[in-house]
C-alpha cells in the first residue's frame, strides 16, 4: 500500500519561506511524475508544481518563481522549497503522482493527510 507523507508546514510571515518534504513508503517514485497540490479553506485542490521523472519542472502561474519543486530518488522524496509567501498562499499542501488518464491528468495514489501552510503577521 503506498503511502504518502508530507511535512514542513507551518506559520510564517508574509516574505517568508518554508520547505516542504514528500516521503513515500511502498513505492519508487523514480519513474513517476510526481506533484504538489494546495487546497485552501473552501476551495477546490488546485495543481501546483508538478516533476517528471527526467526532473522536467511545471508551474501553476500563481508560484511560478517563487516556488521551486525537486525530488531526491535516492531518499524517495519530492519536495517544494517556497519563497516570498503571501497569504494567498495559505492552504493544505499535499503531494501526488500523476498518471495522464482520459486525456487528463489525474492524480496516481490516495491522497495523505497533508501539511498545513498559514501565511500570516
Amino acid at each position: 500500500q503506498v503511502q504518502l507523507v508530507e511535512s514542513g508546514g507551518g506559520l510564517v510571515q508574509p516574505g517568508g519561506s518554508l520547505r516542504l518534504s514528500c516521503a513515500a513508503s511502498g513505492t519508487t517514485l523514480s519513474a513517476a511524475v510526481m506533484a504538489w497540490y494546495r487546497q485552501a479553506p473552501g476551495k477546490q485542490r488546485d495543481l501546483v508544481a508538478w516533476i517528471t521523472s527526467a526532473g522536467s519542472t511545471n508551474y501553476a502561474s500563481s508560484v511560478k518563481d517563487r516556488f521551486t519543486i525537486s525530488r531526491d530518488n535516492a531518499k524517495n522524496t519530492v519536495y517544494l522549497q517556497m519563497n516570498s509567501l503571501n497569504p494567498d498562499d495559505t492552504a493544505i499542501y499535499y503531494c501526488n503522482g500523476l498518471i495522464f488518464e482520459n486525456g487528463a491528468w489525474r492524480p496516481l495514489f490516495g491522497w495523505g493527510q497533508g501539511t498545513q501552510v498559514t501565511v500570516s503577521s
